[in-house]
């Protein structure tokens, strides 16, 4: 009888064990999910990954429903001819309450949006509502709830590029009229810069890299309805950069739960965080820098001399592999997931924080 008691606790044990390492993340260094370029990622609120890129004229999408261990079989959402999917222009994806939306532009100018529906890609509405205005190609899309707002460089009225966007309630399957966001006094914005949208509530936030009296610095805006109208552009940062050129980047934005603002930007050769109203940090050299909030703190991704370089929580920093373009998304509390590209091929690591 004690034998068997003995035999029974080892067998609880081994059931426990096994219980718990299939619900705690591993880590998991560079590994390829796919061929394809232009990877963007987001995490839905049970948890599954859903990740996005482009193969030529392909929209391609895949999932994760183990924490980044493993990710589905890639499936076409749609063929869009000249698809943009190269340079910062690639197919954007975000959350909502009830489902994932997809947004994805062609070097006509045109901005298209897709919704899963019954485990099917629908074909939503044509979001700019000008056709032929968006040729740089250069947006982001954010979701929280069932608020959705989409961000673009806009050519209409006067051939210059500007800041524009639209909202959508319905999952991506109808756009609102399209709304002049920002105009720069000195006619155009940074002209092959990626803009970012965060959405938390009824607040939106926007940021993009502004071209006033030949600097080329990044500012912020935020709408506290939903995207109906926007307060006064704020410059990001004490110093400027000087020059007569685009840099084409970006940076990135997020916002945590508490709604804490955080901004990641490249200046000349180097990489700063930034609280709008406050000085900039410097995080290191670099380029094509992005920023995610996980468990209300904020982790950093960026390139350093064809490295992507992880910035965690802790201060310290990582190496997770060779490659470009960086985008982060929450796996848990304790994990981020990073996903870049390198080669023509979609890589991620799961790092622990």
């Amino acid at each position: 009888m004690k034998s068997f008691s003995i035999l029974l606790a080892a067998i609880i044990a081994l059931c426990l064990l096994s219980s718990c390492s299939q619900n705690n993340t591993v880590s998991k260094t560079d590994f390829v999910i796919a061929n394809g370029q232009m990877p963007n990622v987001t995490t839905d609120k049970n948890g599954t990954i859903h990740l996005v890129y482009g193969i030529g004229d392909s929209i391609m999408y895949t999932f994760s429903s183990n924490k980044g261990g493993s990710f589905s079989s890639p499936v076409v959402i749609d063929v869009v001819p000249k698809l943009y999917s190269f340079a910062m222009r690639g197919p954007q994806i975000a959350a909502t309450d009830d489902g994932v939306v997809v947004t994805a532009c062609n070097e006509r100018g045109n901005i298209y949006s897709y919704f899963k529906e019954n485990e099917k890609w629908q074909k939503g509405a044509r979001i700019n509502n000008e056709d032929t205005v968006a040729k740089e190609g250069l947006m982001a899309l954010s979701a929280d709830g069932n608020n959705v707002f989409t961000v673009w460089l806009d050519l209409r009225g006067n051939k210059r590029n500007k800041i524009a966007g639209a909202s959508s309630k319905d999952g991506g399957q109808t756009w609102s009229q399209n709304k002049l966001i920002y105009q720069s006094p000195d006619s155009s914005v940074c002209e092959c810069c990626k803009p970012s949208v965060e959405v938390k509530g009824k607040n939106v936030y926007v940021m993009f890299r502004n071209k006033v009296n030949g600097n080329r610095d990044l500012y912020l805006m935020r709408s506290t309805n939903a995207g109906a109208s926007f307060g006064k552009a704020q410059k990001l940062g004490n110093e400027s950069w000087q020059l007569n050129a685009c840099p084409m980047d970006g940076g990135g934005l997020a916002v945590n739960e508490n709604g804490e603002v955080q901004t990641a930007w490249r200046r000349k050769d180097k990489i700063y965080s930034d609280v709008p109203g406050m000085p900039e940090t410097d995080l290191g050299n670099g380029r094509n820098c992005t920023v995610q909030s996980v468990n209300n703190k904020f982790v950093y991704a960026w390139t350093d001399s064809s490295k992507i370089k992880l910035l965690k929580t802790d201060g310290k920093k990582e190496v997770l592999g060779n490659g470009m373009l960086p985008v982060l998304t929450p796996v848990d509390k304790n994990h981020i997931l990073c996903v870049w590209e390198n080669e023509k091929q979609i890589h991620a690591a799961v790092t622990d924080l």
